[in-house]
């Protein structure tokens, strides 16, 4: 009886140690958490993210699971936006692209594609809107206006990106009146696209918007040479035959 007391009793204080043992670990493990928020907040101004190498170390360790999946969701959420953006312009449901595309750079800044996308949806709702309130001209110079900019900027990101070239000199040539706006751009894309005949057609209708009869000339000589088609050659040997008669006039 004596040995079986002592047995229950042994047993009593095993569990009692494991209880105590576990609580321990576990305050000690909220104690440690709690204790690196402190330090991180400490370390945060306003409680944002931490500043020095060290916090932003311990942060990372604590976090990284969860920026590394946010990280992951945004950049998918992006493509997502910019796939919706690209599916809506190709409905010419310019308003809700434009909606989406604004979403898309949001998730990113950097892609190119999402400015030229940009331009052309904003050019289309402004020549869209036609005048019923007394507020569209300037809403029209808006969307005009969004549409230079963002042409502007990706190839601010992107020098060599031949399309917001081209948009951005159609949006000159035939939508802004700038036709001597267009002209060096439209001669640094005819570097890089030397073969796209629409290009040169625009290019000698800056020339000629801009007084320069000589070089549109030589612009139509270019696409008459080149082309195989028989309307675009006979079009631009019409085009050159006014432009001559004007000089000879």
């Amino acid at each position: 009886m004596k040995m079986l007391k002592e047995f229950f009793l042994a047993i009593v204080v095993i569990i009692v140690t494991v209880a105590l043992t576990m609580y321990m670990y576990r305050n000690n493990a909220g104690k440690s958490s709690r204790e690196l928020t402190k330090r991180i907040a400490e370390l945060s101004p306003r409680g944002g993210p931490p500043e020095t190498i060290e916090g932003l170390r311990q942060a990372i360790a604590l976090y990284e699971d969860q920026i590394e999946r946010n990280v992951r969701e945004g950049a998918q959420t992006g493509v997502y936006w910019k796939i919706l953006s690209i599916r809506l312009a190709d409905k010419n449901m310019h308003y809700e692209a434009l909606a989406a595309l604004e979403r898309a750079i949001y998730y990113n800044t950097e892609d190119t594609i999402l400015y030229y996308l940009t331009g052309v949806s904003a050019a289309n709702v402004a020549k869209s809107i036609v005048g019923f309130s007394a507020g569209d001209e300037k809403e029209r110079e808006r969307y005009f206006k969004l549409s230079e900019n963002s042409y502007l900027h990706a190839l601010e990101i992107d020098v060599t990106y031949a399309k917001a070239m081209y948009g951005l000199s159609i949006l000159y040539v035939y939508e802004l009146d700038r036709p001597q706006d267009a002209i060096p751009y439209l001669e640094r894309y005819l570097t890089i696209q030397s073969s796209d005949i629409s290009a040169m057609f625009v290019l000698a209708s800056a020339y000629y918007l801009t007084e320069n009869f000589s070089k549109a000339i030589e612009q139509y000589d270019k696409i008459i040479s080149r082309t195989k088609d028989k309307k675009i050659k006979e079009e631009a040997l019409i085009n050159k035959d006014i432009i001559q008669g004007m000089l000879y006039e």
